[in-house]
């Protein structure tokens, strides 16, 4: 039988020393509204502030606690002292030198809001449609062992602002964070929709690595000649084969080409085109700038290429885990301003989610979390929606709220040094 008090106290606490960590030299106010969004995001799997605010258990009027976390977030402003802090964590739970980042674009749509800031049309990836919403831009890191994302940028934007240029001008922005804080050695994973020349210039530039899926109308320099991509591609039938079990378990036999090509934008640059059939009528064309050395090495680098990208399913998943657990799209603030600052706690939950994860997969700890789950099979690779559930499960048993487990931090002119005791002082 579960001890959901004892199980809730242990993620209350590591939840507190999470959030401690990311706001360390914040004010105490600012430390305190980070534990509670967090907290009650994950208690309430909702973004309302109502929700968030009765999973708090505060004493006083509910109306008080809504209108403090609205007012709170719609001036919070640490993004960039949390984001440090938390990036740190991050690169414990994953490998520096060749991990695998995942960017991609999705949207907020809210197609019958007519007083929202800065609403404008876009296109909703669910149905293809045109409605109005907001786009995005997310980056997410895989983790060493389970291949969890770990979610490190985040930034929602609209065509409708003032201040905005393009979203290329955003996807931009994205990729320079990520080279400021991870290497070049990491593999940078992108779909079709960054398949243009300000994308490989930059990544060429700064001779990051990269994978990038290519749209079938491409031109490229094959042989000395210029052809079409999918031309060129249907030339090879496939030199090597790969075994891969999807996301539901069936197993594809892929064959795959290695295809020396360039760029007609930067013909100085040597690229390998990598086709993989099996998933369809066309093979999947992937344009890397990864290197080998050796021609044995040639299998090696398209089973290389093939699996990194295939992996990048997991932030779609992601994606579709924070709008539909957290119910993101029903989100309920006017301004964009305190729109951005929910994605950022939200994107902050299901990262404090994935460290977890990490730090306890296969303990004993971890199967008492799973366990309240209520999986009617058994769990999944991607953990999050059982996680979401068992969080929620544990956290409603209590009546207690988060508050408890908040700690101030203790101002280095107060503390005992560390011989204090020792020396037999009292």
């Amino acid at each position: 039988m579960v001890n959901y008090n004892r199980l809730a106290g242990k993620l209350k606490e590591d939840l507190a020393v999470f959030s401690q960590k990311i706001s360390k030299g914040m004010k105490c106010p600012v430390k305190k509204f980070i534990l509670q969004m967090l907290y009650g995001i994950l208690e309430s799997n909702k973004v309302h502030l109502s929700e968030i605010a009765r999973s708090l258990e505060e004493s006083i009027n509910l109306k008080k606690t809504i209108d403090r976390l609205s007012k709170n977030l719609s001036s919070f402003d640490g993004k960039e002292n949390i984001m440090e802090n938390y990036i740190q964590l991050v690169k414990k739970e994953i490998n520096e030198k060749s991990s695998v980042i995942v960017i991609d674009n999705s949207d907020i749509t809210k197609p019958y809001s007519k007083k929202m800031e800065a609403l404008s049309d876009v296109r909703d990836g669910s149905t293809g449609g045109i409605k109005k919403g907001y786009l995005t831009i997310e980056a997410a890191v895989l983790s060493k062992g389970s291949k969890m994302p770990l979610p490190v940028y985040e930034k929602v934007f609209s065509v409708a602002e003032k201040t905005f240029l393009s979203e290329t001008d955003e996807n931009l922005k994205c990729l320079h964070y990520l080279s400021a804080n991870f290497r070049k050695t990491c593999v940078r994973t992108l779909d079709r929709g960054f398949d243009a020349k300000d994308y490989y210039r930059y990544f060429l530039d700064r001779d990051e690595k990269f994978i990038i899926r290519v749209k079938k109308n491409r031109h490229i320099i094959y042989k000395n000649k210029t052809c079409n991509i999918m031309d060129v591609a249907k030339k090879y039938k496939g030199n090597y084969c790969m075994d891969f079990m999807d996301k539901r378990g069936k197993k594809i036999q892929c064959k795959i080409s290695y295809i020396p090509v360039k760029l007609c934008a930067f013909p100085q640059k040597d690229l390998v085109l990598v086709a993989v059939y099996g998933f369809g009528k066309n093979p999947m064309l992937l344009l890397t700038n990864m290197e080998i050395h050796k021609t044995s090495q040639k299998k090696e680098l398209c089973i290389i290429v093939t699996k990194v990208y295939l992996m990048r399913w997991r932030i779609e998943e992601y994606f579709r885990f924070k709008n539909h657990q957290f119910n993101f799209e029903d989100l309920r603030v006017m301004s964009l301003n305190s729109i951005r600052n929910l994605n950022f706690f939200a994107t902050l939950a299901v990262g404090y989610l994935g460290i977890f994860y990490s730090e306890n997969n296969g303990s004993p700890f971890m199967d008492r979390v799973f366990e309240c789950s209520k999986r009617i099979y058994k769990i999944p690779k991607f953990v999050f929606y059982a996680m979401g559930y068992a969080f929620e499960l544990i956290f409603s048993k209590t009546s207690s709220g988060i508050m408890n487990y908040f700690r101030k931090e203790v101002p280095l002119c107060c503390q005992f040094p560390s011989n204090h005791f020792k020396n037999g002082a009292c």
